[in-house]
């Protein structure tokens, strides 16, 4: 099965719910006024930004995540460690994270991962939980997670080098639709998912419309499919839980125009530069500023690992590379 829809995706909102979501992190298929606006504006150009956003595009970090990198001491401009966000640089500006220069921009590029149980979508896990970077194959450049998905929720995940189009495919006004396939303990009926077309309100929380089908039911436990418009956290599990059920395994299948196929557990593929610039269309490129001209460049190594670090992770980064996630995660 194609990792890609055959067509490009529609205009519509469409979000995504169980994903914890960044401020770079969405689903794509604009809403046609936002696909109008971008459509005449002339792709953001490198210089003159901020330096939050430069070094997003670097495929470092998140915007979010670079703000705390900036609070924490470990970002320089032209020699001087960084304390505020609120600074514009160019080209010429001396960016570095963790004693390490900026990378020069390369070619916009998005990878699906096929995220198994156990591994939590961050950079780094204040409780020491293995993450999802830990295991990317040694050629894989540094990258960025497209929203967040729970540590025991598995499946697609896209990743890109392109902090821009992070921010821009996870935006809710971006709306790609995410659909999942859900086993839930408990008892449901079609009436009562059919209910949800027209969104729930939940402790005062609002969701909105989900696409809900009931596949089967399997002893104590029902299968589902889900889908999705929105992002906001952990909101299958409430959905499902205002209903009645309790979610005891989630996995998400496609992300917009992106579907996770065959893909085996713990592999990654690339989505060809061609096939990304058909289904981001003229609209969301221009949104996200992407450079689908620039080289690729060579593989870097992590910013901070000292070189001891980096020699002993070695051996589980080129058990990754082979095609698995180690195991223990």
């Amino acid at each position: 099965m194609s990792p890609v829809d055959s067509a490009p995706v529609e205009t519509h909102a469409d979000a995504d719910f169980d994903d914890a979501p960044e401020t770079d992190a969405v689903e794509a298929a604009p809403k046609a006024e936002i696909a109008a606006k971008a459509e005449p504006a002339a792709p953001e150009t490198y210089e003159g930004e901020r330096i939050a956003k430069a070094i997003a595009r670097a495929g470092i970090a998140s915007r979010r995540d670079v703000e705390a990198m900036i609070a924490e001491g470990r970002i320089t401009l032209n020699g001087r460690v960084l304390d505020t966000p609120a600074i514009n640089v160019t080209d010429s500006d001396a960016i570095t994270v963790d004693g390490e220069p900026l990378p020069t921009r390369e070619r916009t590029r998005l990878w699906i991962f096929h995220k198994p149980r156990g591994l939590v979508t961050t950079a780094r896990d204040p409780e020491g939980r293995q993450t999802v970077f830990e295991v990317m194959p040694e050629e894989m450049p540094r990258v960025v997670a497209i929203g967040r998905l729970d540590i025991n929720t598995e499946g697609l995940l896209l990743l890109t080098n392109d902090g821009g189009l992070a921010k821009v495919i996870a935006h809710p006004d971006t709306g790609w639709l995410r659909r999942y396939r859900v086993r839930a303990f408990g008892d449901i009926t079609q009436m009562e998912l059919d209910q949800l077309r027209k969104g729930v309100t939940i402790d005062g929380m609002e969701y909105g419309p989900v696409e809900a089908t009931l596949d089967r039911a399997t002893g104590d436990n029902v299968w589902l499919t889900l889908g999705l418009r929105e992002g906001k956290n952990r909101e299958v599990k409430r959905i499902l839980e205002h209903l009645g059920l309790s979610v005891n395994r989630l996995i998400r299948l496609s992300f917009g125009p992106f579907q996770l196929g065959d893909l085996e557990v713990g592999l990654t593929e690339e989505i060809k530069t061609k096939v990304l610039k058909e289904q981001l269309g003229k609209g969301l490129s221009a949104q996200a500023g992407v450079d689908f001209e620039s080289p690729v460049r060579e593989p870097i190594a992590p910013f901070g690992a000292p070189k001891k670090e980096a020699q002993a992770e070695r051996p589980r980064r080129d058990e990754a590379s082979r095609g698995r996630a180690p195991s223990g995660g």
